[in-house]
């Protein structure tokens, strides 16, 4: 049964990481402990499980189910619970959204197939169309789309048909930056029904949100929720001054959690919450490979630089 019915997603989601024992199996008792951790930040608006940030790539799909399980267990009766959708066939996309709404997810992130996210399949947009009809037939479940960046995005014109079609599409996530996240962020949320432009990179937080986008979805969510709904209610407040002084926190985890290679951004923030003591040993499933000590020593330099500790941000008021 659905937990949190006529979700529409806004505000602050962080996206949460998955604990993993030293035989790569999955830690519950630790993930539990993270997720409560999260959820329990004042100000987040739901939760987002089996993405990026919990390597779902890695995940087998009984996995994906148990950890859905467990999440709404541990925080399904206090927060909504987003699901991640990974697969690259439409059906075995509904599938997995079928089995998300019977356990009690409240809301599906949509990623990308593979045929169009690397296949140049955006220059075919009945493929996008397809793909999100064979999903939203399957389930009355709101989806979140993953907007890829640059050009494994879809189009905008296809974004806007979908909007037109799908009723049940009522957001996305936007990966992108410049000239067409802002095109997302009017274009998009002016649409004929409520729709919302989530943000994600902690890098360009404070510019989409002073640009307009309804809220943000983001695995450094899962590090710094609380400097996020702090960005977040002071730009809602219109207090840019503040705004400010939040965002110079938490660009130091942007800078040190962002850099290049992309693929590390979890890696990296699977670190931070070891030294943080808010789990007990940073494993990730190959092909992730563990960071040197050099990489480990800029994360904790970007700990100290943003205030963190085990409980959250310190001084928070004052942050301020």
């Amino acid at each position: 049964m659905v937990r949190s019915r006529n979700f529409l997603p806004a505000g602050v989601i962080p996206a949460t990481l998955i604990a993993f024992n030293s035989d790569y199996s999955i830690d519950e008792k630790s993930t539990r402990k993270h997720l409560s951790h999260v959820c329990n930040v004042n100000g987040i608006t739901g939760v987002t499980i089996n993405g990026h940030a919990s390597e779902v790539h890695a995940c087998s799909d009984q996995e994906q189910q148990q950890i859905l399980n467990f999440s709404l267990d541990e925080v399904g009766d206090n927060v909504p619970v987003i699901n991640g959708v990974w697969a690259d066939g439409s059906h075995e996309a509904a599938r997995i959204a079928k089995w998300s709404e019977a356990a009690g997810a409240s809301c599906l992130l949509v990623f990308p197939p593979q045929p169009i996210m690397m296949m140049q399949g955006q220059l075919k947009p009945e493929m996008a169309s397809a793909h999100f009809k064979t999903i939203a037939d399957a389930t009355d479940l709101p989806i979140i789309a993953f907007q890829y960046p640059a050009e494994m995005a879809y189009q905008i014109d296809t974004l806007h048909q979908m909007i037109e079609e799908i009723p049940s599409l009522v957001a996305i996530k936007d990966w992108n930056v410049g000239q067409l996240h802002e095109k997302h962020i009017h274009e998009l949320q002016n649409s004929q029904r409520p729709f919302n432009v989530l943000t994600t990179n902690s890098a360009w937080l404070m510019s989409s949100l002073t640009m307009g986008a309804n809220g943000l979805l983001s695995g450094s969510g899962s590090i710094i929720a609380d400097l996020q709904v702090a960005l977040f209610e002071a730009v809602q407040e219109g207090n840019l001054k503040l705004a400010q002084k939040i965002n110079n926190r938490i660009y130091p985890t942007a800078q040190c959690f962002y850099g290049p290679p992309a693929t590390d951004m979890h890696n990296r923030m699977k670190e931070a919450l070891v030294m943080l003591g808010r789990i007990p040993e940073a494993i990730v499933r190959p092909p992730l490979v563990k960071l040197t000590e050099a990489e480990k020593e800029n994360i904790k330099v970007a700990i100290k630089k943003a205030g963190l500790s085990y409980e959250g941000a310190d001084n928070l008021r004052h942050a301020a």
